[in-house]
């Protein structure tokens, strides 16, 4: 089982209001990401909320499994190391990464990502010379991925240590993130 895995819990302070409520088209932000998630094949998708949670669960009540980061505040580092803690009660043997601020990463991309998925497996997709998301985690990484996140740093510095495919996915998506409105 391939997990996706979205990360919508800040506050979005340099946005000014929470991202995951912001509204992509006909649906917000979160509910788009999640989209991308199921469209690109996990099998599973688990939403982490924080800020507004509540708000959010009420303004998009098609989500899939939500589990709320007590510890939001102190940045993504603790939101990923939330969902890999309920993820590793699964069955997932790897989970790739979505950020809710980054509409522009297609189901193309995320599953290209996803065609390398094994316990094992560190990949994350190319832009050009810059690596971005989404990112694929195995299994046998998480461990080590959630005691390297911290503050907003999430698995930058994992990920820098080892070994990771990267896999091209310019052609189909864009990693910008929207930090203003």
């Amino acid at each position: 089982m391939i997990a996706g895995l979205l990360l919508a819990a800040g506050a979005g302070r340099r946005y000014g209001m929470p991202k995951a409520l912001v509204h992509h088209g006909d649906r917000l932000l979160v509910q788009h990401a999640a989209g991308v998630l199921r469209a690109a094949g996990c099998d599973r998708v688990l939403v982490v909320l924080g800020a507004a949670a509540d708000e959010v669960r009420a303004a998009a009540p098609d989500l899939p499994s939500t589990v709320v980061n007590p510890d939001w505040e102190s940045g993504m580092g603790s939101s990923l190391r939330t969902g890999l803690g309920v993820l590793a009660e699964t069955d997932a043997t790897a989970a790739v990464v979505l950020l809710v601020d980054m509409p522009g990463v297609s189901a193309e991309a995320v599953r290209r990502v996803l065609a390398h998925a094994s316990p094992s497996a560190l990949a994350q997709g190319g832009y050009g010379d810059r690596r971005g998301h989404p990112v694929l985690l195995g299994r046998d990484h998480w461990a080590g991925v959630a005691a390297s996140a911290v503050g907003d740093r999430g698995a930058r510095d994992y990920l820098r240590a080892h070994d990771v495919l990267v896999v091209p996915v310019g052609d189909v998506a864009d990693d910008t993130d929207i930090d203003v409105k």
